[in-house]
């Protein structure tokens, strides 16, 4: 239960279109003193840019407005505050429509917001270029103003994920700004519960291990006074929150062992984990730096228009059947896309039982700053080859007219030129200033290695006979983290899987630059893979366009590891 000395912050939202009952599930579910939710990613804000662009009015996530509709009163009776970033790209138009919402159900509800994240129109100025949306990502100061004036909701565009955790507990505890300690501890929190279920068993490698993962619970972090936390769910609720669930979630998205925000830079090499009850997991010992001179800004632009055919090949013969799809259509198009990508998925097998087992897949992606290039010219052309092509030439679907695609780029500005405004519930604007002392972002030096194992007999197996893994994206990159879960494991795992053994693991990163970053505390090492994603997840450069797999492939593939190590 909370305290003065701890608060009781619940999540119930990972992503724009996450389970929409889960406000519903966390405010019945037990006690909270502030329910979190998380609305925005990279894509998202092209989405919200799009809506928009359609209607100045909106730009929020309009979910975030049915689950108010549902559960302001409800929130209001229990006495938790809701904290979100659904502002997305109008957080005044959003705290608009919420009061709006409370005027509707009959009650009080003191609503304020966090402006000022929006570049959009200073995006020349600032060196940015013509992006169709540019935020720079503020952090917990403005959330904690409105908290610290009595706001019972409080809705942001743009802070980093886990300033949703950070400026609650700074207003609950009356940390400083330069508390970095106490502050790194509420990021890492913070940081594990932004993704929802993930923290609770979601997307977890050991997955057969949890009893019942049917429906997850939402993650709670406890935060106490000296930012260590305990990460935990409502009882009676599914998934389990272990020490690897959290340990899973800590590695999504991070580059090194410092992880930088507009707040604190937070060493990661620093915090240790341990089970702390059933479903209990506690963090402590995170240590904090200055944050960096300057803001992330996240810029979205259009790119241009994609559309993309799927050839289905059956049974012999399929490479000769790919190359003569492959050239009659680039020789039929009358106006080649600027980009043409082919890409042959070898799914079949010999002598298959079925059909499906006995084909393989055909993709073209084509992109062009012209629609109808990649329109009418590209899809009539893959229906012309549907009598004159390879035998039994089918697709997986009918041609369509293709569509517009974004570009993620990561710019920089300096944190003073970036307004962060506190708007309280009786409209009174703050003015947040930018921190008074800051740190250039350096890379740790490579800690000292464990002493290897000494040799002995070993079994070709999948790597993820004993490591965990867990991958994600940051615009056109991808991290997979991997871990084990003995001082043994982790001696051969840290001499094992150097940069070199990753793309000989995986070719599809041989020629792409890969660092490795080692944290021993968790017995961990992070993969950095640069390019992957192109230019992020709107580009749609793979299959996998936010890396979701790229962990699991990488368990999925055999190594020589030692015996001892497998029992």
């Amino acid at each position: 239960m909370s305290s003065p000395d701890v608060i009781r912050i619940g999540n119930c939202s990972g992503f724009y279109g996450d389970r929409l009952s889960a406000m519903r599930e966390m405010l019945e579910g037990g006690h909270l003193d502030v329910l979190t939710g998380d609305y925005l990613a990279e894509l998202t804000m092209l989405i919200l840019g799009r809506d928009r662009m359609q209607d100045a009015n909106l730009g929020y996530a309009k979910t975030f407005v049915r689950q108010a509709e549902d559960c302001l009163a409800l929130a209001l009776e229990r006495g938790v505050r809701l904290v979100a970033n659904a502002g997305g790209l109008n957080p005044a138009g959003l705290a608009q429509r919420l009061g709006e919402v409370a005027e509707k159900l009959g009650v009080a509800a003191r609503v304020a917001h966090v402006e000022g994240d929006d570049l959009l129109a200073r995006a020349a100025e600032l060196g940015l270029g013509a992006p169709l949306a540019a935020n720079a990502y503020l952090g917990a100061w403005g959330i904690a103003e409105c908290l610290r004036a009595g706001a019972d909701v409080v809705v942001t565009g743009r802070v980093t994920d886990a300033a949703l955790v950070v400026g609650p507990a700074a207003a609950h505890f009356g940390w400083a700004r330069d508390d970095f300690d106490a502050l790194a501890g509420a990021v890492v929190a913070g940081h594990v519960i932004e993704c929802g279920t993930q923290a609770t068993g979601g997307n977890f490698a050991f997955f057969t291990e949890i009893a019942d993962l049917d429906r997850p619970g939402f993650p709670i972090a406890e935060v106490r006074r000296d930012g260590s936390s305990v990460i935990t769910k409502h009882e009676n609720t599914g998934g389990a929150v272990t020490v690897d669930t959290v340990e899973a979630q800590l590695m999504y998205e991070i580059q090194g062992a410092r992880y930088a925000g507009p707040d604190v830079t937070t060493r990661l090499d620093t915090l240790a984990l341990s089970p702390a009850g059933p479903d209990r997991v506690l963090i402590e010992g995170v240590r904090g730096e200055a944050p960096p001179p300057r803001l992330k800004v996240s810029l979205n632009t259009l790119g241009g228009f994609r559309n993309e055919m799927t050839f289905v090949l059956t049974g012999l013969d399929i490479e000769a059947k790919a190359a003569l799809a492959q050239r009659q259509l680039e020789k039929w198009l009358p106006v080649r896309p600027a980009e043409l990508e082919w890409t042959l998925s070898r799914t079949d097998r010999p002598d298959a039982d079925t059909e499906e087992q006995a084909s393989a897949l055909l993709r073209c992606v084509v992109r062009d700053p012209n629609p109808d290039v990649v329109g009418r010219k590209f899809s009539s052309v893959a229906v012309e080859l549907a009598l004159a092509s390879y035998p039994g030439c089918t697709m997986t679907s009918p041609p369509g007219n293709g569509g517009p695609y974004g570009v993620f780029t990561p710019g920089y500005v300096d944190a003073a030129e970036v307004p962060h405004i506190a708007v309280l519930p009786d409209g009174e604007r703050i003015e947040i200033a930018p921190p008074a002392t800051t740190l250039e972002l350096a890379e740790v030096p490579e800690p000292a290695l464990p002493e290897p194992l000494p040799g002995g007999a070993t079994r070709r197996v999948p790597l993820g006979a004993v490591a965990l893994a867990r991958s994600g994206d940051k615009g056109g990159n991808a991290n997979i983290g991997v871990w084990v879960r003995t001082d043994a494991q982790w001696r051969w795992l840290a001499h094992t899987l150097t940069v070199d053994a990753l793309r000989t693991l995986l070719p599809e990163t041989a020629d792409l630059p890969v660092t490795r970053h080692v944290l021993p505390n968790l017995r961990a090492l992070n993969f950095v893979v640069e390019g992957i994603l192109g230019a992020g997840v709107a580009y749609q450069a793979r299959f996998d366009p936010q890396a979701k797999g790229l962990g699991e492939w990488l368990r999925s593939r055999h190594i020589d590891i030692p015996v001892e190590l497998l029992s």
